[in-house]
Parts: structure tokens; sequence; C-alpha cells
């Protein structure tokens, strides 16, 4: 029997913060395009993020700092066509928020109205206070991101682990605590010691989501190409492949090659 949209009880970030106090784990991984939207929801992912990583695995950007909102807003509209149950979140990309709080609202209420989004992502703390509650006071949802923060990969340096420093671990504990009081419904800890993204954790009241910040938050997330070993350049630590798709379709790629080339594809059953 089909089932409709109006059938399948949808994730809201009420049900997220349900499934914190119940101690549920939240699954999370990123989506780009309405085929693997469609598959990543029917296989019961809670929540999907459109992430700015787009520039990376979809666009072959060495960083996530090239693409734009309009690009975004594509990636998510195609996401959102092909959801029926998961809270899908959109990466507002570098530059459309950073330093000036009317140009984050405008960017957000872009995304919710041209993608059909159910919140917005942002990195940072205290720097972009002003941009998470001009964006909060539209009534659109902000999940924050805080620890490794790919967009400021020119102030870090590297992509190694952050926090590990007494000052830095603290000003993370204190942004953490600011966003849940703004009003953030969620936070993404990025490449930190699981020690303090336990703590952090344990203090707050939201859920706390987790990339390469050990087993004790609320819930883990994952690039979708590298858990599933589309990509294989990338192979940090936190990584678990459930998959290896590289090799699969590389081979189904050469087997249709061969098939062409030998005049075996397509046969008499495959004509009309």
């Amino acid at each position: 029997m089909s089932v409709h949209k109006s059938d399948v009880k949808k994730v809201t970030t009420h049900q997220l913060q349900n499934m914190k106090e119940r101690g549920e784990k939240i699954s999370m991984l990123t989506a780009y395009d309405f085929s693997m939207a469609t598959i990543l929801d029917a296989a019961g992912v809670d929540v999907l993020l459109v992430g700015d990583s787009a520039s990376n695995v979809m666009a072959g950007h060495e960083t996530t700092l090239p693409i734009t909102l309009d690009q975004m807003i594509y990636h998510a509209s195609s996401v959102v066509r092909g959801v029926n149950r998961a809270f899908v979140v959109v990466d507002m990309p570098f530059g459309s928020y950073q330093g000036n709080s009317s140009e984050a609202l405008r960017s957000a209420i872009r995304i919710m109205k041209e993608s059909g989004g159910h919140g917005v992502k942002l990195e940072g703390g205290a720097e972009i206070k002003e941009s998470i509650t001009r964006i909060l006071s539209a009534g659109v949802p902000v999940m924050g991101h805080l620890g490794l923060t790919p967009q400021s990969i020119y102030k870090f340096g590297t992509y190694t682990v952050r926090a590990k420093e007494e000052a830095e671990a603290q000003k993370l504990l204190d942004d953490a605590q600011l966003l849940q009081e703004l009003g953030c419904f969620a936070i993404v800890l990025e490449k930190i010691p699981s020690a303090l993204a336990k703590r952090v954790a344990e203090t707050l009241q939201i859920p706390i989501i987790g990339i390469g910040a050990g087993p004790d938050v609320d819930g883990q997330v994952l690039v979708v190409h590298d858990m599933l070993g589309i990509n294989k350049e990338f192979k940090p630590r936190f990584l678990r492949r459930y998959a290896d798709l590289h090799s699969i379709m590389t081979g189904a790629v050469q087997n249709y090659v061969k098939d062409v080339k030998s005049k075996d594809f397509p046969n008499e059953k495959e004509a009309y």
C-alpha cells in the first residue's frame, strides 16, 4: 500500500528535542539531490543536512567557500522534493550571514521561501550572535555549528582537531551555552575532543550532533558520499564506511562500456 506524504509523521524540532530527552540517538546525513534524498529519507534518516560540503563533493572545489546562496537553494529545493519524513536543514553559505544581520535575515528567508527547507545552519558563536537573533526573530529554526568550522579554514589554516587547549575549549562551552540561550534548536560539534563534546551534551538541554566528536553526544552526522564510499580520498579517523560504492559503480560502468563496445548491449530483448 502506498504511503502519502500526509500519512507520514514528519520529524520536527520538537521531536528532536524529545529524542534527546528519552535518550534516542539522532541520525543525520548530508544530501544534495532528489534521488539521494529519496533513498535516505525512506531508509529512516532523521535529519538531512543540505551541506555547503556540496561545494566539495558536488562541484569539486577545494573548500566550502565558493558555493553561493543560489546554488544552496537549488540543492535544498531538490532535496526537499525527495523527502516525506526527515527534517531538512540547509547550510547558510559563506558570505550570506557573517557581519551583517540584515543580510543574514534576507538570506535565511530566501532559503526558507525558495527551497522549502525546514531550518538553517550557521557556523560560529558569539561573533554571529546578531545574525542568529535576527533569523530566529523571523521564526526560522536555527542549528548552530561549533568546533571545526570549515568556512573559517583560512583563519585556522588547518582541518585539525579544535578546542584541545583550555582557552578554546572554554570559548566553545560559552558559545554553546549562548546558542542555546539565543534559541537554537540544536548544535553540530565538529572534530573536537570526545570529553569536551560529552560535557556540552550533558550541560545543554538542546540536541548536540557530532561529527568526529565521539559517542557521547545526542546524534551523529556524516557526509553521505564519504559514508557510502563514493569519495575514496577522504579518510579521517571518525569516518566509518558502510559501503564501497566507488568500486561498485566503477565496475558497473566498465561492464557497460565493454558491452557497448562488444555490441552486446542492447540485445534483441532490449530493443523495440
